[in-house]
C-alpha cells in the first residue's frame, strides 16, 4: 500500500500518494498541464522534467496558470 504524503501547493495544504508523478497531481487539482508553469521548491521546474519528478513529503509548488488575451 501506498503511503500518503502532505504537500503545499501556491499555500494550501494537499496530499497524494507519495511518488505521484507531477503531471498527475496537476491533473487531479483541475490544471490544465499545457497552461501552467511550476515553481517546484523555489525553482523553476521546466516542463521537460514534469514527468521525472516524483512528489514527496514536504515539496512546495506554486502553479502560475497562464492568460491569454490582450
Amino acid at each position: 500500500m501506498s503511503e500518503r504524503i502532505t504537500l503545499e501547493v501556491n499555500g494550501e495544504t494537499h496530499d497524494c500518494l507519495s511518488q505521484t508523478p507531477l503531471p498527475d497531481l496537476l491533473q487531479q487539482l483541475g490544471y490544465n498541464s499545457r497552461l501552467v508553469a511550476v515553481e517546484y521548491n523555489g525553482e523553476i521546474l521546466h516542463r521537460q522534467f514534469w514527468s521525472d519528478t516524483a512528489l514527496k513529503q514536504g515539496d512546495r509548488l506554486e502553479v502560475v496558470t497562464i492568460v491569454g488575451g490582450g
